[in-house]
């Protein structure tokens, strides 16, 4: 058994599907499928089982598979030392951030970042998706009621939701006092695809829900920041939206004596528990995290 097998194995047992990997190692699917017989043949075991749909790990496939990564990872961080001798921190950092919490608060953090250390190369995407991460993306921050528990996910803190308005729409409509009266008013928010919207807000220890039929709907803050400057509606967003227009007067709140949770109401940093991280991930890492604790401090 050579390491070249072993890497084949990481490949199948990650991407779950046999013309996957043939893609991605620019192979046949049959020549994948003819080295993973003869790894099987040398093994003396099977290691994997064929479904319909995916190919999943025998239990010393997955065994063997943990050994597999180990050594990429181990081959990673010795390269990694060699090109990284007598040089500045080096190397790709991809990223996946939200599109509200990216555009208004990360985007910043990582300006900040790529000036500390100009020889890495930050690839970053601004996206909703909550799937597993890719393979061109290290770091994924996401706003989650719970983490996925096939990631290894690090808590960023509380994400707090308001309902919000500009002061003139305030003056000439009024605000909502109850939760339910959002049903009938025009409400200004993100959404999420192939799913009814709903907002959840707990109160004196009670849980109420009201679905929601947005009038102005983007996944571009900064537009639906524009909307509720503009007395559109009722804005349904996370503080940092629009922390200090509040500050300043320009909107007002309701449904203060709720707590309002629309996609979660925790941020998490994710990342793949058996990926090995080089220094450049492992430090943009460390500066995402010190930068939101300082966040919630």
């Amino acid at each position: 058994m050579d390491i070249q097998a072993l890497n084949l194995l990481v490949e199948i047992v990650e991407c779950g599907n046999l013309s996957q990997v043939a893609r991605k190692l620019k192979m046949t699917r049959a020549n994948v499928s003819y080295h993973l017989a003869q790894l099987e043949k040398s093994a003396g075991v099977q290691l994997v089982r064929r479904t319909t749909r995916r190919v999943e790990p025998t239990e010393v496939g997955l065994r063997l598979y943990e050994h597999g990564r180990n050594i990429q990872n181990e081959m990673r961080a010795a390269r990694e030392t060699i090109t990284s001798l007598g040089q500045g921190l080096q190397g790709r950092v991809g990223i996946s951030v939200p599109s509200g919490y990216g555009q208004m608060v990360v985007s910043h953090w990582l300006i900040e970042f790529k000036a500390l250390y100009p020889g890495i190369v930050l690839d970053v995407v601004f996206e909703n998706r909550v799937d597993n991460l890719r393979d061109e993306v290290d770091i994924a921050i996401r706003i989650l009621p719970e983490p996925p528990q096939q990631l290894v996910a690090r808590d960023m803190g509380t994400v707090r939701y308001l309902a919000c308005t500009s002061k003139a729409y305030a003056q000439a409509h009024g605000l909502p006092t109850e939760l339910a009266q959002l049903s009938t008013l025009p409400l200004i928010t993100a959404n999420v695809v192939g799913r009814q919207l709903s907002l959840r807000g707990y109160r004196n220890g009670e849980r109420h829900e009201v679905l929601l039929a947005p009038t102005l709907i983007s996944d571009h803050y900064p537009f639906l920041r524009q909307g509720v400057l503009a007395g559109l509606g009722i804005g349904l967003v996370p503080d940092y939206v629009v922390h200090d227009v509040i500050a300043s007067g320009d909107v007002v709140t309701a449904l203060d004596d709720y707590r309002l949770s629309i996609f979660g109401t925790r941020m998490y940093l994710l990342t793949m528990p058996n990926r090995h991280h080089t220094r450049a991930v492992r430090t943009c890492i460390d500066f995402i995290l010190d930068k939101a604790k300082g966040g919630e401090g």
